[in-house]
Formats: C-alpha cells, sequence, structure tokens
C-alpha cells in the first residue's frame, strides 16, 4: 500500500526544485488568476520556515514588512503555481523556524550573510538523462557502413 502511495507522490513531484534554507532572501514567482486574466507576481522576503524536504508537500514560509505590516506567506515548492524561486542572500541561521524574527524591527532583523554561488543555486536543470540516451540511440543508427565514401 505504501508503494502505490509513494508512486501516486512522485507524479506530483517537479523535476528540480531550487534548494532553500531558512534565512534566506527569496524571489518567489506565483502564478496569480484574476477573471480571466493571469499575471505573475513576485514576493520577496526572508525564508522564516521549510517544512517536509523530501515530500511533494514541502512547503516555505516568507516573510516581508509592507508598509510597516510584516506579512507572511506559505509556498508549496511543488505546486504548479509557483513557477520560480530565486535565492537572493543566504544566511547563516543555526534554527528550522525563525520565529523570533517577527518581533525584530530595524537594523535588529539584519542577519549576517554568508558568501554563496548564486548562479550555481538557482539553476535547475530540467534534462532527465533517459533522453539523452535515446539521443544517443538515435544517432547511432544514422551511419552507414555498407555504402563505400567518395
Amino acid at each position: 500500500m505504501q508503494s502505490v502511495i509513494q508512486q501516486i507522490n512522485q507524479q506530483f513531484l517537479k523535476k528540480a526544485v531550487v534548494n532553500v534554507k531558512s534565512g534566506d532572501t527569496v524571489k518567489v514567482h506565483q502564478k496569480i488568476k484574476e477573471g480571466a486574466k493571469e499575471r505573475v507576481q513576485i514576493f520577496q522576503g526572508l525564508v522564516i520556515r521549510t517544512d517536509r524536504k523530501g515530500s511533494h508537500t514541502s512547503r516555505i514560509t516568507v516573510r516581508r514588512m509592507a508598509s510597516g505590516i510584516g506579512v507572511e506567506k506559505s509556498f508549496l515548492l511543488h505546486s504548479p503555481n509557483v513557477i520560480k524561486i530565486e535565492v537572493t542572500k543566504r544566511s547563516s541561521v543555526r534554527r528550522n523556524y525563525l520565529s523570533y524574527m517577527r518581533e525584530r524591527t530595524g537594523k535588529a532583523a539584519r542577519l549576517t550573510g554568508v558568501k554563496f554561488d548564486s548562479d550555481s543555486v538557482n539553476v535547475i536543470d530540467d534534462k532527465e538523462p533517459v533522453e539523452e540516451v535515446k539521443a544517443e540511440e538515435a544517432e547511432a543508427p544514422t551511419e552507414n557502413v555498407d555504402t563505400p565514401k567518395s
């Protein structure tokens, strides 16, 4: 029974997701439907929580200050409405749930940054190794050994 549930869960996983940790400052590109129109909205803030990393229900909670009011949003990482997640800053934290950041404002709300390679973190490989093998097999039969070369 468990393997059937795991197979169904695997169908809904995205092929690759950016590795997001607590303490990261991220830009989340989310698809918004308004009537018949669709648009992409960007929500930038601090990741204060990560949940269930290996699951198809993995989510992050992002917090930002908007007009002096703290706003938090939870995003399911494997949701089709979440188009892209960009890590803009990585900070060193010791906890998974940064609830203490809710009470901090101004300079007290700053976290010490850590150097990281943003290009390698934000790149997602959508290629599957199965497709590459098929491409190699397709190239091999095109050569004709019996025909004389001129």
